[in-house]
């Protein structure tokens, strides 16, 4: 096969790495391409003086869609990537001094939540079993499944899903569907948040988005020894062990086509040819930048509604706060308000939620002796005319020194080192459309089930995998889209 078919993955995020891995281990040529100095995209590492962070996702959920990729390269994580499960998962700090500990360990969970709020108890049961019920419903089809494929998606063992829609909830909002769980508004808005791990607005998602909690809380949460790059490090050995050219600083300034037919990419100013093309780089500014196509497809992309972005702090912190674990989250008292400040006004908001991740809890050595090294986020509008992003994040700094003082952190004399990080950069570095984090966001009942496919319906041998195509955001599903996008890649070849 390989002596026919040269293969290009512009991008080397989780996406472009997971394709790159199933491409090869096939036999095909495949060369990736990047445009920065180190792969992992969005999953990055920075180190200064002394500290070490993550500078993305900080939870791995589903450990086994990782396992099974390494297992098909014939590799194994036990040996690579040891993973510790976090517990609690994550401290939640509520506005009226509340702290609550969430656990994957359903006894822990159930005693946290009646300390809490008694009459919740049975609630949060009944809310798990929902929650489950639209995994079992929906994974196979919308996780595990690439869902345009209508081929696919007819077999008889997805048609029960098709045929149980209702039980899947996509006619609520997340919101809707949390609420009719809990009474107290202190367990809403903690089962509101998981609409943020794609990038929406918990009003506006449909709570079909509610299978996300099942991930988190039926399959644990985790961290990996040495920090979530290492997943990078090993997935880039597996590649190159299995004959994928990687290059680096190589800027991919078009993807190449002639009659409706992939023809190659330019790169750096040089046409290079492939008979395939997996597109790692985001589905609406490939379409915007590095595709040349018909202005109405342009303009369709571009319609979708970007996700959420963010404001991230590194924090080198001199001092350490035992009352703080690995994950934290500070919630605002108008979480409604938040999201309306962030999606309506497209402003940064004026009293954020606050997440921290601190490794060091972990991994001692991601610090100096006496210290920590904080990851800060806070939810932030993806770009649009008249923001004004110094400023946004002068005023985001002073909100988050403010919130963690309330809560008796006096952390702003303690910043040794910082780095910043904005929706500018997520475009400038990743090519994200608008800075967004997540891709396209879920906010209407119809986006979340009509995110871009991992096949181009317009150009024949061009695939896409990465947060903003099928089945989305979050390092399991851009792991799998990359796998959909090979699988895809594969087949075309089986039936030419």
């Amino acid at each position: 096969m390989s002596g026919l078919n040269n293969i290009i993955i512009v991008g080397g995020g989780l996406g472009g790495l997971s394709s790159a891995i199933h491409l090869a281990r096939h036999g095909l040529s495949v060369t990736l391409l990047e445009q920065n100095e180190t792969l992992g995209g969005k999953m990055n590492e920075h180190r200064m003086n002394g500290y070490r962070f993550d500078t993305g996702p900080s939870l791995m959920t589903m450990p086994f869609v990782l396992d099974d990729l390494l297992t098909a390269a014939g590799s194994d994580r036990g040996i690579d990537l040891p993973l510790i499960p976090l517990e609690p998962m994550c401290r939640y700090f509520f506005p009226d001094g509340v702290v609550f500990d969430a656990s994957s360990q359903m006894e822990e969970m159930i005693a946290a939540v009646t300390r809490l709020s008694p009459v919740d108890a049975t609630g949060f049961q009944r809310f798990m079993d929902y929650s489950r019920r639209i995994y079992d419903l929906t994974a196979p089809v919308f996780l595990f499944t690439p869902i345009h494929e209508w081929r696919r998606i007819l077999r008889w063992r997805h048609l029960r899903t098709l045929f149980s829609l209702p039980a899947i909830d996509p006619f609520r909002t997340v919101h809707q569907g949390v609420a009719r769980f809990f009474h107290d508004q202190r367990m809403v808005q903690l089962f509101d948040r998981y609409a943020t791990y794609n990038g929406s607005n918990p009003s506006q998602a449909p709570a079909t988005l509610n299978i996300i909690p099942y991930v988190e809380y039926g399959f644990g949460g985790f961290y990996i020894t040495g920090g979530m790059y290492r997943m990078v490090d090993a997935l880039t050995g597996l590649a190159k062990r299995l004959g994928v050219t990687i290059e680096t600083g190589v800027k991919v300034e078009k993807i190449l086509h002639d009659g409706g037919k992939i023809t190659g990419v330019r790169a750096d100013g040089e046409n290079r040819p492939a008979t395939h093309v997996v597109c790692n780089a985001d589905v609406v500014t490939a379409h915007t930048d590095l595709l040349d196509v018909e202005k109405s497809l342009e303009r369709r992309m571009t319609k979708l509604e970007p996700s959420l972005s963010g404001v991230i702090f590194l924090w080198g912190i001199k001092n350490t706060y035992p009352e703080l674990r690995h994950h934290n989250i500070f919630f605002c008292s108008d979480y409604t308000g938040e999201f309306k400040e962030i999606f309506i006004d497209k402003q940064v908001p004026s009293d954020p939620t606050v997440y921290i991740a601190i490794t060091s809890r972990a991994d001692a050595s991601d610090a100096p002796p006496g210290c920590e090294n904080w990851f800060v986020l806070v939810n932030a509008p993806y770009l649009a005319p008249n923001q004004d992003w110094p400023t946004a994040v002068q005023m985001l700094r002073t909100s988050v020194f403010r919130i963690l003082l309330q809560h008796g952190f006096d952390v702003a004399s303690r910043v040794a080192c910082e780095r910043v990080l904005t929706p500018l950069d997520f475009q400038t570095l990743y090519g994200s459309n608008r800075g967004s984090i997540y891709g396209i966001s879920s906010n209407s009942r119809s986006t979340a089930f009509r995110r871009p496919g991992n096949r181009s319906r317009n150009i024949r041998g061009l695939y896409f995998a990465g947060g903003s195509s099928h089945p989305g955001g979050g390092v399991p599903l851009v792991l799998l889209s990359g796998k959909m996008a090979a699988e895809l890649l594969l087949d075309s070849l089986v039936h030419h």
